[in-house]
Order: structure tokens, then sequence, then C-alpha cells
């Protein structure tokens, strides 16, 4: 994979109508945990579809220090060995760059008995608490002591009747994890069931886990069984699928995207639809076709309707911020209602600076009002998901745009640049700002 400095921005010259076929990545939320799992087989596994992000990268160089043999076999295959992976602390450093380093605690508690986990870094999108997870952990028997470190510890781990306090994926993932080498029945409920959890689930399954409720909001699983290695796939981004239909839309363009999963899309779909963007489905292949209407749908008696967020099946939070740029392009009133996260609608007022017609209620709530004409200036991806609506938002724009900080992009969506590029888009990685 080509190493990204974090001096690059990308200059975007706007106004072009994208299209063309895309195939989404592999689910950057799916394969970071099942990376995490493939620690508690007895026997190496083999990824496929596998993303080439920087998250990825980030993971990988945290279970190699542990002593996995990591190897890339294909273009999106690897094959992880973990015989030789010891308990030891985790490197802080790599822990800080990426938040998925907390997706490591269940396997190696359940495997060794122990783990110490540096704080994690990740998004800065508001509050993550930990509690959850630890509380979950505890549960199934382990003692969790919190400083500079997180220090987890367990001479057995069993299974136990564990009421999640709120339906955090990665905490739902982590007690997974551990459950499926814990001894007897674990019933987690209020479980998290987004597409990545699933994807995880059926991992455990195919390594030899049995778990029940793929799905729901209730899993069940037997425990105490030994784990082997297995081919284990990632499913498609549904997110990044979101980001192309957003893609579409702002550029009055048409793409094709192939290899989609349908019953991932419900919400997706169902919210773009109230702005006036209405894709369609043939199979697994979903066609967004220029010059859709783009007119926010009032709810009945002519009232401002709201997009909100929240756990799944819901409308993703990783698609808020396209949902909010996509918004900005379609004619009429609407609100965007982030529930989960307080910090992630602070990047509006570089839309505003663009010429965005908005306005910031409170941390969790912003009214647009279009369509606006956006002309193109210089701007900074705050987060992942912010990064990508930046993008949105250039390509939109009339003019040239630069934009800074384009490492988090990279976290999250493979060589985004040269795919854009494919669908038309004038994108260009550079070393440093120009006007």
């Amino acid at each position: 994979m080509v190493r990204r400095t974090m001096s690059e921005c990308f200059r975007v010259i706007g106004g072009t109508a994208l299209k063309g076929t895309v195939r989404p990545a592999g689910n950057k939320n799916a394969a970071l945990p099942i990376i995490a799992a493939t620690l508690l087989a007895d026997g190496p596994s083999e990824l496929v579809n596998v993303p080439r992000i920087r998250d990825v990268d980030a993971l990988l160089n945290l279970i190699a220090d542990l002593g996995a043999d990591v190897s890339w076999t294909g273009d999106h295959t690897l094959t992880i060995d973990p015989g030789a992976v010891e308990p030891k602390r985790l490197d802080p450093d790599l822990c800080s760059s990426i938040r998925a380093s907390i997706l490591l605690a269940g396997p190696l508690l359940a495997r060794f008995g122990r783990v110490t986990l540096p704080p994690p870094g990740g998004d800065v999108i508001g509050r993550r608490r930990l509690d959850t997870h630890f509380v979950a952990f505890e549960q199934l028997g382990a003692t969790v002591e919190l400083g500079a470190d997180y220090q987890l510890e367990a001479k057995e781990l069993t299974g136990a009747d564990i009421f999640l306090d709120e339906p955090s994926v990665t905490a739902t993932e982590n007690a997974l994890m551990a459950a499926s080498l814990a001894g007897g029945r674990t019933v987690l409920r209020n479980a998290a069931s987004e597409p990545h959890v699933q994807d995880l689930a059926r991992a455990l399954a195919a390594m030899g886990a049995a778990i029940e409720g793929i799905g729901t909001n209730e899993l069940t699983v037997e425990g105490g069984g030994e784990l082997k290695g297995a081919t284990l796939e990632i499913g498609p981004d549904h997110v990044e699928i979101g980001s192309f239909i957003g893609l579409a839309a702002v550029t009055d363009g048409e793409i094709t995207i192939e290899g989609t999963r349908p019953d991932d899309l419900r919400a997706i779909l169902l919210n773009f639809e109230r702005l006036g963007v209405r894709p369609r489905l043939d199979g697994d292949t979903l066609i967004v076709d220029s010059h859709q209407e783009r007119r926010i749908k009032p709810d009945l008696g002519g009232h401002i309707p709201k997009i909100e967020d929240g756990p799944w099946p819901a409308f993703p939070a990783d698609l808020m911020s396209i949902a909010v740029v996509a918004a900005t392009q379609c004619e009429g009133m609407v609100l965007l209602f982030e529930k989960m996260f307080e910090s992630r609608l602070f990047f509006v007022d570089k839309l505003v600076g663009l010429g965005a017609r908005l306005l910031l209620c409170d941390p969790h709530r912003v009214v647009i009002s279009g369509p606006t004409r956006l002309t193109g200036g210089v701007v900074e991806s705050p987060d992942i998901r912010a990064g990508m609506a930046m993008l949105l938002a250039a390509l939109a724009a009339e003019g040239e745009s630069i934009i800074h900080n384009i490492g988090q992009i990279d976290r999250g969506y493979e060589r985004i640049d040269e795919r854009l590029r494919d669908l038309g888009a004038d994108i260009s990685r550079v070393e440093r700002a120009r006007r």
C-alpha cells in the first residue's frame, strides 16, 4: 500500500457530473473486529475483501507487534497466523492512532486471561465511552483496573446474562469475542446489530463459535470450545455506498454501484428519498440516475421533515455528514438530528464558508435550506466522515478547493482519489496547498 504523508492535500476542481461504475470496498468496521477475532483461533485465517486503508494497516501493525504473522496474499486478501502472539502491553503509539485498538481487549483477555491496553485514539466526534466494554468484561468474570493503562485480568471467563447499557457496536463485538471462549452460555441483550456486527458474528461462527440471534438485538453464545482458523469474508461497506449515492446526488451524476447488500440499505435509501434522491436496485446493483428531483419531501401538513440517526436499523450515524452536504443541494428545508455524537456536526461551519445556507441549532441539530451554490475554498478534514463530506462539497462547488488533513479520509476510504478520477472527477493529491 502506498504510504501517505500528513502534508498531502486534495486539489479538487468541482462542477463535473460523476459518471461510471464503482464497487464498494470491504466494510472497514467489519474488517477491524474480524482482524481482532483471528487472535482467538488455534491456526491461521484467511481474510477476503479487506479494504486497503490506514485504519486496517494500523490494526495489523498492532497485532504484528504482538507476534502475529500477517501477510498480504492478494490485493484485498491477507492471512493472519496468531500462533506466536504474546500477551504483552499493546504499543501506546499504535493504540493512539486508532479507535479499534480497543477491539483487541476481548480476544486477548479470552485467550490469555490478561491484557494491558493503553487508551485508544480515533476520531474526535464527541465523548466515546468505554464503560459498556468494561462492565461486560466484569460480568464475564474479569477484573478491570483503570489508570494510565487499562488492566484487565481473568482467571477464567464464564458465560453470563448481560444487558448492555447502550447498544454500542464495539462493546457488543468485544463481548461477543470474549464470550466465544468463555465457559457456558452468554446472552447479550440490547446488543448492536449493525451489518458489521453481523459480519463478525458470522466470522466467529465460521471459526466454530455457536452463536444464535445474528442480526437481532439479542445474541446467545455457547462458549468454551476451541476456535479454528477459517476463510472469512468482509461484506461491502454500506457507508461507502451511501457516500457514493451522495456523490452522484450533489454532482447530478450517474453512478452504478455493483456488489451491494440490499438488506443493508433500507434506512439509507429511505432517508435519501426524503431528499428527493431515489436510487434503484437491480439485484445487488444500485443505480443512481442523473437528474434526480433533489426536492426535500415535507412531512404531512407541510411540516419541515427530519433526518435522524440511531442504532441499527436506523440511519447510520456515519452517513450524517454526507446527508448534510447532500441536503445543501436539494430544494427545501430539512432538520438533521445527530443523536449519537455531540461533536460530529461541528464541521458545518466549513460548509457555510463555501456558501451553504444552514443554521447549527446546537451540537446535535442543524437546519439546512437549499439549494445553494457552493464555491470552492480551502477546507480541512476533521474526521473520516466529515472529510468525505468536504470532498462531496468540493466536487459540487464551482472552482478550485483544497482539502487539508486528508489522512483522515485515507483512514476509511480506499484510494478515493483514484476511484473518483475513474468517475470523471478532477482531483489530484498534492504535497502542499495551492490557491
